[in-house]
């Protein structure tokens, strides 16, 4: 059987960030074979195309890992009714210079969680909007919109039971569609 990598690129650097919490615990749901590898993106410099011929180190580390990787996870939190800051700075660079873009055809999965009642909705139909634009094809359905309050995590920091069956139906959903798109 395949191994198959998973970039997961949080669009949060924060310690305690919501959206580190569900990238890390999401990943217990999917199979063995799925191995998963959060992307930094912390340290790398502002886009400017006047760096395009001569990328940072940590962008062309970046762009190998998505590059190497079969499918790709974003986790994102919403800022402003959008996606972070870091995260379309992050997109940006793996996509330049134009022609040579590490996201061309990744299959991906999106997911989000936030303390508002309508969890990531619009950051997560920006980034949609962003992907579509980099010929990602995106897994529409089920859509994951979640409120983080009690009971999302256990004490260890899992998926909580209340949240278990909606989020395996969504990773299973996930598998399915990146075996379908790197066959």
């Amino acid at each position: 059987m395949i191994d198959y990598k998973i970039a997961v690129v949080v669009g949060s650097l924060r310690q305690d960030s919501f959206n580190r919490k569900l990238a890390d615990a999401v990943v217990s749901l999917a199979p063995s074979y799925f191995l998963f590898k959060q992307l930094q993106i912390g340290n790398l410099p502002l886009y400017n195309q006047d760096d395009d011929d001569n990328q940072a180190e940590s962008v062309k580390q970046m762009k190998s890992e998505i590059k190497s990787a079969h499918g790709i996870l974003f986790v994102t939190p919403e800022y402003n009714r959008s996606i972070p800051g870091v995260l379309k700075n992050a997109i940006d660079h793996a996509s330049r210079p134009f022609g040579q873009s590490a996201w061309l055809g990744k299959p991906a999965g999106i997911l989000g969680v936030s303390p508002d009642t309508t969890g990531t909705a619009m950051a997560q139909q920006h980034l949609r909007n962003v992907l579509a634009t980099l010929d990602m094809p995106t897994l529409g359905q089920p859509e994951v919109f979640i409120q983080a309050k009690t009971g999302l995590f256990d004490e260890e920091g899992n998926i909580g039971a209340d949240s278990r069956i909606f989020l395996q139906s969504w990773m299973d959903r996930y598998v399915a569609w990146v075996k379908k798109h790197t066959a």
